[in-house]
């Protein structure tokens, strides 16, 4: 199998991973019951139960943490394998390299969110969520820019508004303002679009898997 391909294939993984553990890992909660408006995703990592989070109190007990701290190493390696894998896919230029480059870092974030649990280490924690936030984010807004990329080009439109989505999900998320579907929910919004962006991306590759 050529590796453009099998790196397209480890971004539809990542996301499927990624979204299955926090579906799975959420119904493992009992007292309370998670809520994807009220708690965070790093909230289903949290190793011990009690009350969290001084700005916004909530109640977190996620009995199955281990499984989400582990699938969130796992969805940062994957992310950047997935990265590696189509460099030489997505084309050259400047805008190319920095799109690759943030999500990259942005999948670092993904490892250091899942090895340093919030209520173990905060502050390296915050670093791998502000990774997440930022580059993510950025990665997508700057493909934008990439009209030279055969791959890029083909997603102008998807990466600018899934960049716009996500980043004014971050500046939302960080100002605690609720839109009706909750903090936790704005979170959602913030990340989840870096996940559909490689799954559009990890298709686009999937269909021309030759090196440009």
């Amino acid at each position: 199998m050529p590796v453009n391909r099998l790196g397209a294939r480890c971004w539809l993984l990542t996301t499927a991973l990624f979204g299955a553990a926090n579906v799975v890992v959420g119904l493992g909660w009992r007292e309370p019951p998670y809520s994807w408006a009220l708690h965070n995703i790093s909230d289903l990592g949290n190793v011990t139960c009690g009350r969290w989070d001084t700005s916004r109190p909530r109640q977190v007990c996620s009995p199955w943490h281990a499984v989400m701290n582990g699938s969130l190493v796992v969805t940062g390696i994957l992310l950047a394998l997935g990265v590696l894998l189509t460099w030489s896919a997505l084309g050259r230029g400047a805008s190319v390299r920095v799109a690759q480059l943030s999500t990259v870092a942005a999948a670092a974030g993904y490892v250091l969110v899942g090895a340093y649990p919030a209520d173990v280490d905060e502050e390296t924690h915050f670093l791998g969520a502000v990774l997440i936030f930022v580059l993510g984010n950025v990665a997508m807004l700057v493909a934008a820019l990439a009209r030279r990329s055969a791959v890029l080009g083909r997603l102008r439109r998807p990466s600018l508004t899934l960049g716009l989505t996500g980043a004014v999900g971050v500046v939302l998320f960080l100002a605690q303002v609720d839109l009706g579907f909750g903090v936790g929910g704005l979170e959602r919004v913030a990340v989840f679009p870096l996940f559909c962006w490689i799954v559009l991306l990890g298709l686009v590759v999937h269909e021309r898997p030759a090196p440009e």
